[in-house]
């Protein structure tokens, strides 16, 4: 019986995992709609620090998946109010800082993260690019749920608003 209440709860969670994989076009045009009210720092910073907890949520940070994650940086129409070079540089700084010492470097990254906390505009936005981000190569594994998940933490949102 804990076999079948296994394959029934994983049926559920992967079901639950496509309607918020459906509904990232979307978030895309509610980020653009709201990308006058994301321009501060803080929320710039929240971003990246989200950008790079995604891309470290299996435990390791591969040079490919840095470059596609810098290069979705760049091209994230919700972002377009800060310097790609700059976004990639706090983003390279972000997962540097993951892979030198996985413990600091995620306390470092959840407390930029947490800038944006108290702020629901910026915060549910952070949230929905950490969505985006991992599901941008196709498959938003359960890491990366449970990376965006934390992160909602620290923003002090619910994530079963983004269906997490």
């Amino acid at each position: 019986m804990a076999f079948l209440n296994r394959i029934v709860s994983n049926a559920h969670t992967f079901g639950r995992l496509m309607d918020v994989v459906d509904k990232a076009p979307q978030w895309r045009k509610q980020l653009l709609a709201k990308k006058n009210e994301l321009r501060g720092g803080a929320f710039r910073d929240a971003a990246m620090g989200m950008c790079a907890l995604v891309a470290a949520a299996d435990g390791s940070i591969e040079p490919n998946e840095r470059m596609r994650v810098a290069g979705l940086i760049g091209t994230e129409p919700a972002l377009s109010n800060f310097s790609a070079d700059e976004l990639r540089q706090l983003f390279e700084d972000n997962c540097n800082r993951l892979v030198a010492d996985a413990a600091f470097g995620r306390a470092h990254v959840l407390q930029q993260i947490a800038k944006v906390a108290g702020k629901p505009t910026e915060a549910e936005a952070v949230a929905q690019i950490g969505i985006l981000i991992g599901n941008a190569d196709g498959d938003f594994d359960q890491a990366e749920v449970a990376a965006v998940r934390e992160a909602c933490r620290a923003l002090r949102v619910d994530p079963r608003q983004f269906g997490l």
